[in-house]
């Protein structure tokens, strides 16, 4: 008897019935960059697609998102230089655009899930993820700064803190100041595996975040690296994370795949700002399908072992859904 595997490939039905993996709106997280001012829209030029939007837009944005399926969103501050200093203070600003537009959009949008961005670098003179002293980004006092940023995201409805810095220790941390303030449902994302990529370029042109001086290779991850990720994935599901993410994604589906194999813990990837730059570029030049380009890239996510995908991609793959 010869064993024909063909026969599960037949027709478009039958390929359904067997197929092992699936991707949905449900998902996904879509990012979204928030900057100051009113009816303010622009495209990040590097992001053919991906616009800022200022509070009120930003809302309207949201909303037509949710009219296609899309209820998860990550909320990223664009800030101007003068909100910005060596501490990061205007983190903590109740009265600024990113806390102010949080309580905002769960005030109109109960029912949607909020995560947001635990980091210095959209708020900090430096552009560093974590407090610079005497040329070095220094981790203990970073922690403090880390915690108060994310009991005032939680103030204003956060459902999911991300925090995307890199230090050692601050998914304990953030936990235990989340806990003390009485917020022991807000669940962590923590960005267990954030490699020191150079697919971030679009999306520190979207924040204007990119270090003043120096790199980030002293907190985020070696791309030689995939044993290390694993040792931070234990750090950090000890630690109290709720949720183990992948950062970026395509590059890293080896890294996903073993997070997914090693944890009980939902594991997530971000498709960052490269991935989806590259894409548009070569879509645009007509090199490849774009479409079925994109498709294939977020299948592979998934099959890797993500549960969640933060993606660019989100609303234009929900449009093509409806």
């Amino acid at each position: 008897m010869q064993i024909r595997p063909r026969r599960n490939r037949k027709s478009e039905t039958i390929r359904a019935l067997v197929r092992e993996n699936k991707v949905s709106v449900s998902d996904f997280i879509f990012p979204l960059f928030l900057i100051e001012g009113k009816q303010s829209k622009s495209e990040v030029t590097s992001m053919p697609g991906i616009f800022r939007y200022s509070a009120d837009l930003i809302l309207k944005e949201i909303e037509s998102c949710m009219k296609l399926g899309i209820f998860n969103f990550c909320v990223f501050p664009s800030l101007p230089d003068k909100r910005k200093d060596k501490i990061a203070s205007e983190s903590l600003n109740k009265n600024g655009v990113y806390l102010k537009t949080l309580r905002q959009i769960k005030k109109q949008f109960p029912e949607i899930t909020l995560m947001t961005d635990v980091a210095m670098d959209p708020y900090s003179s430096d552009g560093h993820d974590g407090l610079v002293q005497n040329g070095r980004i220094v981790n203990d006092p970073t922690l403090k700064i880390l915690s108060r940023m994310a009991v005032a995201q939680a103030e204003c409805g956060a459902d999911i803190i991300g925090p995307s810095d890199m230090m050692d220790g601050r998914v304990g941390v953030i936990r235990n100041a989340l806990d003390k303030a009485g917020f022991e449902e807000v669940s962590i994302m923590s960005y267990t595996a954030k490699y020191a990529s150079a697919f971030y370029g679009p999306f520190r042109d979207a924040l204007d975040s990119a270090p003043k001086f120096g790199d980030k290779k002293t907190y985020q991850m070696d791309p030689a690296n995939a044993k290390e990720a694993l040792r931070e994935a234990k750090l950090d599901s000890e630690e109290g994370a709720d949720f183990l993410m992948v950062k970026p994604a395509m590059a890293y589906l080896d890294v996903i795949k073993s997070l997914n194999e090693n944890t009980t813990l939902p594991v997530a990837a971000y498709n960052v700002s490269g991935e989806y730059a590259m894409v548009k570029a070569a879509g645009a030049k007509g090199w490849i399908d774009e479409k079925k380009v994109r498709d294939e890239i977020l299948l592979s996510i998934k099959r890797a072992g993500a549960k969640i995908i933060l993606t660019y991609f989100a609303k234009e793959f929900a449009l093509d859904q409806n």
